[in-house]
């Protein structure tokens, strides 16, 4: 005898749940209060982890050679939208044409060939640009707001899609302020240790990072290296002067990664990543630690502390 499974009529099977993937270069603690803001902002919007959405966690642990594995990792669980932040969004787009991909934090989203144009991203990337290289422009303008002896700085970036333009962007704006810009580049994570010997061979006067995975994945070594040499540093992560750096001129990441939850709401509901526009920061910081300043004996000039958003004292 045989036994059919019957379904009443009309029945339908259950609804499946989105998976959302996420793709960081660093570590799982350095954008872990972004990431949290991204998952409050995603409960705001009705989508609760665990319970009506399924969340994909992969970190790099700042080996970027293992970004491509972990973004195909994603499309092969299929989830239904990648946030991908910095470099890893160029991984994700490598590893699927047709996931949406939403990035908090394009560095030069234009510039680098992430997306065709701001207004129309055209294939399947959206999120918001970070304005990295006008704003390493802005840095440099504080810095020697900061330190109006300072002649020459040392630019600690690293190379991602899109070649040299994070140099030559900052060359030109250093030429304006008349300052001598000192290439750092690193391409992994051994190569901090050459580039900070460099620095010191060629007597540099100040440090300016550029947002980059390695160097936030390096974050404490980078500290160390200007506080045990008397530099002066401005960071692109507000974070560095949270642990104890100088200063810092950024973007409100929490606020980036909140507004990239409304891109992936809207993604889920139905718009396509072609048809939402590249965004840019509304809010950024200006950071100085007033403790970090004590330790290297530099006095930072009242014009510009009343700049400042944040002071620690």
């Amino acid at each position: 005898m045989f036994f059919m499974l019957c379904f009443p009529a009309g029945a339908q099977e259950p609804a499946r749940i989105p998976r959302i993937g996420i793709l960081i270069p660093p570590s799982a603690s350095y954008f872990s209060a972004q990431v949290e803001a991204f998952r409050q902002r995603l409960r705001e919007l009705g989508h609760v982890e665990g319970n009506n959405i399924v969340i994909e966690y992969r970190y790099a642990e700042g080996k970027l050679e293992r970004l491509p594995a972990l973004a195909a990792e994603l499309v092969r669980l299929k989830v239904d939208v990648i946030v991908a932040t910095g470099a890893a969004a160029f991984a994700a787009k490598k590893a699927s044409a047709t996931i949406p991909i939403v990035t908090p934090n394009a560095a030069d989203p234009v510039g680098s060939g992430l997306v065709s144009s701001l207004a129309r991203p055209g294939g399947n990337v959206t999120g918001l640009s970070l304005m990295a290289p006008d704003l390493d422009g802005k840095r440099l303008e504080l810095l020697k707001e900061a330190i109006p002896k300072v002649s020459q700085v040392a630019f600690l970036w690293q190379r991602v899609a899109g070649g040299i333009r994070p140099l030559a962007v900052t060359e030109a704006a250093a030429k304006a302020l008349g300052l001598k810009l000192q290439s750092l580049e690193v391409r992994s994570l051994d190569d901090f240790e050459s580039a900070f010997a460099r620095a010191k061979k060629e007597r540099a006067q100040a440090l300016i990072t550029t947002p980059g995975p390695l160097v936030a994945t390096r974050q404490r070594q980078v500290l160390d290296f200007a506080a045990m040499n008397r530099l002066p540093a401005m960071y692109s992560y507000s974070e560095f002067v949270e642990a104890g750096g100088l200063m810092s001129y950024a973007p409100n990441y929490t606020d980036l990664f909140r507004r990239a939850a409304d891109l992936v709401d809207k993604i889920l509901k139905g718009t396509k990543p072609a048809d939402l526009p590249i965004d840019q920061p509304k809010k950024f910081e200006f950071i100085i630690n007033l403790k970090a300043a004590k330790q290297i004996g530099l006095t930072i000039p009242p014009n510009v502390l009343a700049r400042a958003d944040k002071v620690i004292k």
